[in-house]
Protein backbone atom coordinates (compact mmCIF):
# COMPACT_ATOMS: atom_id res chain seq x y z
CA UNK A 1 0.00 0.00 0.00
CA UNK A 2 1.42 3.49 -0.97
CA UNK A 3 2.26 6.22 1.89
CA UNK A 4 0.56 9.56 0.77
CA UNK A 5 2.01 13.43 2.21
CA UNK A 6 -1.04 15.36 2.70
CA UNK A 7 -1.27 18.97 3.58
CA UNK A 8 -3.56 19.46 6.20
CA UNK A 9 -5.24 22.50 7.09
CA UNK A 10 -7.43 23.18 10.69
CA UNK A 11 -9.70 26.61 11.57
CA UNK A 12 -12.48 24.52 12.98
CA UNK A 13 -12.36 27.44 16.71
CA UNK A 14 -9.95 29.41 17.53
CA UNK A 15 -6.45 27.99 16.19
CA UNK A 16 -5.11 28.36 12.51
CA UNK A 17 -3.26 25.36 11.73
CA UNK A 18 -1.26 23.90 9.46
CA UNK A 19 0.86 20.80 8.99
CA UNK A 20 2.21 17.80 6.72
CA UNK A 21 1.76 14.30 7.18
CA UNK A 22 2.07 10.89 5.79
CA UNK A 23 -0.35 7.69 5.86
CA UNK A 24 1.87 6.43 8.28
CA UNK A 25 1.84 9.25 11.00
CA UNK A 26 5.00 10.79 10.30
CA UNK A 27 4.79 14.01 10.72
CA UNK A 28 6.87 16.38 8.81
CA UNK A 29 5.71 20.02 9.83
CA UNK A 30 2.88 21.31 12.57
CA UNK A 31 2.30 24.82 12.71
CA UNK A 32 -0.37 26.33 14.95
CA UNK A 33 -1.09 30.52 15.30
CA UNK A 34 -3.40 30.47 18.25
CA UNK A 35 -5.67 33.30 19.05
CA UNK A 36 -6.33 33.41 22.92
CA UNK A 37 -4.57 37.01 23.50
CA UNK A 38 -7.69 37.66 20.73
CA UNK A 39 -10.37 36.35 22.85
CA UNK A 40 -9.34 36.38 26.48
CA UNK A 41 -10.70 39.57 27.05
CA UNK A 42 -14.46 38.14 26.38
CA UNK A 43 -13.65 34.92 28.61
CA UNK A 44 -14.39 32.74 25.74
CA UNK A 45 -14.03 32.60 21.56
CA UNK A 46 -16.09 35.41 19.56
CA UNK A 47 -17.06 33.61 15.96
CA UNK A 48 -16.69 36.55 13.93
CA UNK A 49 -13.15 37.84 15.68
CA UNK A 50 -11.84 33.95 15.14
CA UNK A 51 -13.08 34.07 11.18
CA UNK A 52 -11.04 37.73 10.81
CA UNK A 53 -7.84 36.08 12.53
CA UNK A 54 -8.11 32.97 10.36
CA UNK A 55 -8.18 34.94 6.92
CA UNK A 56 -5.07 37.06 8.32
CA UNK A 57 -2.89 34.17 9.55
CA UNK A 58 -4.15 31.14 6.91
CA UNK A 59 -2.10 31.73 4.50
CA UNK A 60 1.72 32.52 6.54
CA UNK A 61 0.64 29.44 8.32
CA UNK A 62 0.51 27.16 5.28
CA UNK A 63 3.58 28.86 4.03
CA UNK A 64 5.44 28.11 7.45
CA UNK A 65 3.85 24.31 7.11
CA UNK A 66 5.33 23.89 3.17
CA UNK A 67 8.72 25.25 4.09
CA UNK A 68 10.62 22.33 5.14
CA UNK A 69 9.01 20.13 3.19
CA UNK A 70 11.23 19.90 -0.22
CA UNK A 71 9.50 20.75 -3.23
CA UNK A 72 6.86 22.17 -1.09
CA UNK A 73 2.87 21.37 -2.85
CA UNK A 74 4.77 19.82 -5.64
CA UNK A 75 5.91 16.97 -2.90
CA UNK A 76 1.94 16.90 -1.93
CA UNK A 77 -0.01 14.13 -2.77
CA UNK A 78 -3.45 15.35 -1.43
CA UNK A 79 -4.96 18.16 0.60
CA UNK A 80 -7.05 17.86 3.73
CA UNK A 81 -9.27 19.86 5.91
CA UNK A 82 -11.06 20.31 8.56
CA UNK A 83 -15.05 20.43 7.64
CA UNK A 84 -16.72 20.74 10.90
CA UNK A 85 -17.91 20.43 13.47
CA UNK A 86 -16.86 23.83 14.72
CA UNK A 87 -17.66 27.58 13.53
CA UNK A 88 -18.80 28.44 10.14
CA UNK A 89 -17.25 31.21 9.42
CA UNK A 90 -13.84 29.78 10.90
CA UNK A 91 -14.49 26.86 8.66
CA UNK A 92 -14.88 28.37 5.40
CA UNK A 93 -11.37 29.86 6.20
CA UNK A 94 -9.62 26.78 5.57
CA UNK A 95 -12.07 25.28 3.53
CA UNK A 96 -11.72 27.94 0.93
CA UNK A 97 -7.65 28.15 0.93
CA UNK A 98 -7.80 23.95 0.70
CA UNK A 99 -10.59 24.15 -2.67
CA UNK A 100 -8.28 27.18 -3.91
CA UNK A 101 -4.86 25.12 -3.74
CA UNK A 102 -6.47 21.93 -4.50
CA UNK A 103 -8.05 23.32 -7.79
CA UNK A 104 -4.74 25.58 -8.66
CA UNK A 105 -2.35 22.68 -8.32
CA UNK A 106 -4.38 19.95 -9.39
CA UNK A 107 -4.64 17.82 -6.13
CA UNK A 108 -7.39 15.65 -4.72
CA UNK A 109 -9.02 17.04 -1.75
CA UNK A 110 -11.02 15.28 1.16
CA UNK A 111 -12.99 16.61 3.95
CA UNK A 112 -11.91 15.60 7.91
CA UNK A 113 -13.98 15.61 10.81
CA UNK A 114 -12.71 17.73 13.71
CA UNK A 115 -13.82 14.71 15.98
CA UNK A 116 -12.35 12.29 13.98
CA UNK A 117 -8.72 14.12 13.84
CA UNK A 118 -8.61 14.18 17.68
CA UNK A 119 -10.11 10.22 18.40
CA UNK A 120 -6.86 9.14 15.79
CA UNK A 121 -4.25 11.38 16.99
CA UNK A 122 -2.50 9.00 19.55
CA UNK A 123 -2.09 7.10 16.20
CA UNK A 124 0.29 9.00 14.80
CA UNK A 125 3.94 8.60 15.62
CA UNK A 126 5.44 10.15 18.33
CA UNK A 127 7.33 9.56 21.72
CA UNK A 128 4.32 7.89 23.20
CA UNK A 129 3.38 4.51 22.46
CA UNK A 130 0.53 4.26 19.74
CA UNK A 131 -2.77 2.22 20.18
CA UNK A 132 -3.47 -0.56 17.94
CA UNK A 133 -7.09 -0.91 16.93
CA UNK A 134 -9.92 -1.28 17.82
CA UNK A 135 -10.26 1.03 21.47
CA UNK A 136 -11.55 3.33 23.61
CA UNK A 137 -11.58 6.62 23.45
CA UNK A 138 -12.93 9.82 25.43
CA UNK A 139 -12.88 12.93 23.80
CA UNK A 140 -13.27 15.71 25.85
CA UNK A 141 -12.61 19.42 24.68
CA UNK A 142 -14.16 22.44 25.26
CA UNK A 143 -16.94 21.97 22.93
CA UNK A 144 -17.33 17.79 23.09
CA UNK A 145 -16.61 15.33 25.55
CA UNK A 146 -18.43 11.89 24.31
CA UNK A 147 -16.72 7.73 24.98
CA UNK A 148 -16.59 6.14 21.13
CA UNK A 149 -15.42 2.54 20.35
CA UNK A 150 -12.75 2.95 17.13
CA UNK A 151 -12.68 0.44 15.05
CA UNK A 152 -11.15 2.00 11.96
CA UNK A 153 -10.32 5.00 10.58
CA UNK A 154 -13.84 5.38 9.22
CA UNK A 155 -15.92 3.06 11.94
CA UNK A 156 -16.16 4.77 14.71
CA UNK A 157 -19.38 4.09 17.28
CA UNK A 158 -20.65 6.40 20.05
CA UNK A 159 -21.32 4.52 23.34
CA UNK A 160 -22.06 7.90 25.44
CA UNK A 161 -21.68 11.40 25.54
CA UNK A 162 -22.53 14.70 27.81
CA UNK A 163 -26.24 16.08 28.04
CA UNK A 164 -24.86 19.39 28.62
CA UNK A 165 -21.86 20.98 28.74
CA UNK A 166 -18.96 19.49 27.46
CA UNK A 167 -16.35 19.12 30.17
CA UNK A 168 -13.48 21.96 28.61
CA UNK A 169 -16.73 24.29 28.97
CA UNK A 170 -17.15 23.45 32.76
CA UNK A 171 -13.47 24.08 33.26
CA UNK A 172 -13.94 27.66 31.45
CA UNK A 173 -17.19 27.74 33.18
CA UNK A 174 -15.69 27.67 36.45
CA UNK A 175 -12.96 29.31 36.41
CA UNK A 176 -15.07 32.98 34.97
CA UNK A 177 -17.30 32.21 38.38
CA UNK A 178 -13.69 32.13 40.19
CA UNK A 179 -12.66 35.37 37.83
CA UNK A 180 -9.45 33.33 37.00
CA UNK A 181 -9.46 34.15 33.36
CA UNK A 182 -9.78 32.26 30.42
CA UNK A 183 -8.84 29.58 29.04
CA UNK A 184 -9.94 28.30 32.69
CA UNK A 185 -8.71 24.47 31.97
CA UNK A 186 -4.78 24.97 31.80
CA UNK A 187 -5.24 27.97 34.81
CA UNK A 188 -7.89 25.46 37.09
CA UNK A 189 -5.10 22.03 36.83
CA UNK A 190 -2.06 24.65 37.84
CA UNK A 191 -4.31 26.10 40.71
CA UNK A 192 -5.39 22.64 41.70
CA UNK A 193 -1.84 21.01 41.37
CA UNK A 194 -0.80 24.13 44.22
CA UNK A 195 -3.80 22.95 46.54
CA UNK A 196 -3.15 21.04 49.88
CA UNK A 197 -6.38 20.10 50.47
CA UNK A 198 -9.48 20.11 48.30
CA UNK A 199 -13.30 21.62 49.00
CA UNK A 200 -15.64 18.87 47.97
CA UNK A 201 -18.08 19.19 45.48
CA UNK A 202 -20.61 16.37 44.19
CA UNK A 203 -19.62 13.98 41.72
CA UNK A 204 -21.89 14.85 38.53
CA UNK A 205 -24.06 11.80 36.65
CA UNK A 206 -21.67 9.41 38.71
CA UNK A 207 -24.07 6.33 37.78
CA UNK A 208 -22.55 3.51 36.54
CA UNK A 209 -25.68 2.81 34.78
CA UNK A 210 -24.73 4.97 32.23
CA UNK A 211 -21.85 6.44 29.88
CA UNK A 212 -23.42 9.62 29.10
CA UNK A 213 -22.03 12.78 31.05
CA UNK A 214 -23.22 15.78 32.46
CA UNK A 215 -21.52 19.07 34.12
CA UNK A 216 -24.06 22.07 34.38
CA UNK A 217 -24.77 20.74 37.96
CA UNK A 218 -21.28 20.99 38.82
CA UNK A 219 -20.88 24.43 37.44
CA UNK A 220 -24.16 25.07 39.41
CA UNK A 221 -22.25 24.09 42.85
CA UNK A 222 -19.05 26.14 42.23
CA UNK A 223 -21.78 29.17 41.67
CA UNK A 224 -23.54 28.59 44.96
CA UNK A 225 -20.23 27.66 46.49
CA UNK A 226 -19.24 30.95 45.93
CA UNK A 227 -21.68 32.64 46.27
CA UNK A 228 -22.14 31.17 50.04
CA UNK A 229 -18.66 31.38 50.90
CA UNK A 230 -17.23 34.05 48.96
CA UNK A 231 -14.01 32.95 48.81
CA UNK A 232 -10.20 34.68 49.17
CA UNK A 233 -8.14 34.01 46.99
CA UNK A 234 -5.60 31.78 48.98
CA UNK A 235 -8.75 29.81 49.09
CA UNK A 236 -9.04 29.20 44.92
CA UNK A 237 -6.02 26.28 44.84
CA UNK A 238 -8.89 24.05 47.08
CA UNK A 239 -12.11 24.92 45.10
CA UNK A 240 -10.39 24.61 42.13
CA UNK A 241 -8.65 20.83 43.63
CA UNK A 242 -12.20 20.00 44.22
CA UNK A 243 -13.98 20.98 41.03
CA UNK A 244 -11.31 19.27 38.90
CA UNK A 245 -11.09 16.17 41.14
CA UNK A 246 -15.08 15.75 40.50
CA UNK A 247 -14.70 16.21 36.76
CA UNK A 248 -11.91 13.91 36.11
CA UNK A 249 -13.50 11.46 38.54
CA UNK A 250 -16.19 10.48 36.52
CA UNK A 251 -14.62 10.82 32.68
CA UNK A 252 -11.90 8.10 34.29
CA UNK A 253 -14.04 5.92 35.73
CA UNK A 254 -16.73 5.74 32.92
CA UNK A 255 -14.09 5.40 30.44
CA UNK A 256 -12.68 2.57 32.08
CA UNK A 257 -16.27 1.22 32.66
CA UNK A 258 -16.44 1.64 28.33
CA UNK A 259 -13.45 -0.55 27.98
CA UNK A 260 -14.77 -3.68 30.60
CA UNK A 261 -18.21 -3.45 28.47
CA UNK A 262 -16.57 -3.39 25.13
CA UNK A 263 -14.69 -5.84 25.96
CA UNK A 264 -10.86 -4.07 25.15
CA UNK A 265 -7.90 -3.36 26.72
CA UNK A 266 -6.94 0.24 25.23
CA UNK A 267 -8.06 3.42 26.52
CA UNK A 268 -7.46 6.68 24.25
CA UNK A 269 -7.44 10.01 26.31
CA UNK A 270 -8.08 12.68 23.57
CA UNK A 271 -8.82 16.63 23.06
CA UNK A 272 -8.05 19.11 24.76
CA UNK A 273 -9.13 18.11 28.24
CA UNK A 274 -6.46 15.28 27.76
CA UNK A 275 -4.00 17.60 28.78
CA UNK A 276 -5.24 18.08 31.91
CA UNK A 277 -2.66 16.06 34.29
CA UNK A 278 -5.22 15.36 36.75
CA UNK A 279 -7.64 13.40 34.14
CA UNK A 280 -4.21 11.49 32.78
CA UNK A 281 -3.14 10.73 36.86
CA UNK A 282 -6.84 9.55 37.46
CA UNK A 283 -7.19 7.66 34.03
CA UNK A 284 -3.48 5.94 35.03
CA UNK A 285 -4.88 4.71 38.00
CA UNK A 286 -7.98 3.44 37.94
CA UNK A 287 -6.62 1.86 33.96
CA UNK A 288 -3.78 0.09 36.13
CA UNK A 289 -6.36 -1.38 38.64
CA UNK A 290 -8.52 -3.08 35.63
CA UNK A 291 -6.09 -4.01 33.71
CA UNK A 292 -6.41 -1.33 30.87
CA UNK A 293 -3.50 -0.10 29.05
CA UNK A 294 -3.74 4.12 28.50
CA UNK A 295 -2.81 5.96 25.80
CA UNK A 296 -1.96 9.72 25.56
CA UNK A 297 -0.91 11.62 22.81
CA UNK A 298 1.77 14.63 23.51
CA UNK A 299 -0.25 17.64 25.03
CA UNK A 300 0.66 19.35 21.65
CA UNK A 301 -1.14 16.83 19.77
CA UNK A 302 -4.28 16.82 22.57
CA UNK A 303 -5.69 20.61 21.32
CA UNK A 304 -6.64 21.42 18.39
CA UNK A 305 -3.79 21.12 15.63
CA UNK A 306 -3.76 20.52 11.84
CA UNK A 307 -1.45 17.61 11.92
CA UNK A 308 -4.12 15.06 13.04
CA UNK A 309 -6.27 16.35 10.18
CA UNK A 310 -3.92 15.93 8.54
CA UNK A 311 -3.22 12.13 9.28
CA UNK A 312 -6.55 11.21 9.25
CA UNK A 313 -6.97 13.15 5.60
CA UNK A 314 -3.83 11.03 4.53
CA UNK A 315 -5.63 7.46 5.35
CA UNK A 316 -8.71 8.70 3.26
CA UNK A 317 -6.37 9.26 0.55
CA UNK A 318 -4.70 6.07 0.73
CA UNK A 319 -7.70 4.27 0.24
CA UNK A 320 -8.43 6.89 -3.42
CA UNK A 321 -11.51 8.38 -1.01
CA UNK A 322 -11.81 11.82 -1.79
CA UNK A 323 -14.53 15.00 -2.15
CA UNK A 324 -14.08 17.43 -4.71
CA UNK A 325 -17.58 19.31 -2.80
CA UNK A 326 -16.44 19.74 0.66
CA UNK A 327 -18.80 21.53 2.57
CA UNK A 328 -18.75 22.63 6.14
CA UNK A 329 -21.35 21.50 9.12
CA UNK A 330 -21.38 23.33 12.39
CA UNK A 331 -22.87 20.29 14.53
CA UNK A 332 -21.21 16.59 14.14
CA UNK A 333 -23.56 14.37 11.97
CA UNK A 334 -22.10 11.78 14.31
CA UNK A 335 -23.09 13.16 17.89
CA UNK A 336 -26.23 10.88 17.70
CA UNK A 337 -25.50 7.48 20.05
CA UNK A 338 -24.97 4.93 17.37
CA UNK A 339 -22.84 4.08 14.38
CA UNK A 340 -23.03 6.08 11.10
CA UNK A 341 -21.08 6.57 7.94
CA UNK A 342 -19.02 9.57 7.04
CA UNK A 343 -22.28 10.96 5.35
CA UNK A 344 -24.04 11.08 8.35
CA UNK A 345 -26.27 8.09 7.57
CA UNK A 346 -27.10 5.70 10.42
CA UNK A 347 -25.48 2.50 10.08
CA UNK A 348 -27.20 1.16 13.43
CA UNK A 349 -28.28 2.18 16.90
CA UNK A 350 -27.16 0.70 19.92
Amino acid sequence: MNTVRVLGIETSCDETAAAVVDSEGHVYSDVVASQIAEHAPYGGVVPELAARAHLRSIVPVVEQALAPIEGGLDAIDAIAVTQGPGLVGALIVGVQLAKTLAWARGLPIVGVNHLDGHLLAACMQSDAPRPELPFVALLASGGHTALYRVDAYDDVTMLGQTRDDAAGEAFDKAAKLLGLGYPGGPIIDRLAGEADSRVKFPLPMASKKTLDFSFSGLKTSVARYVERESPSEDELPAICAGFQHSVVSVLARKSVIACQREGLDRLVLCGGVAANRGLRARAKKLADDAGVRLFVPPVRACTDNAAMIAYVGALYARDDRYDENVAVYSRDPQRKRGKFRRDGTLVKRD
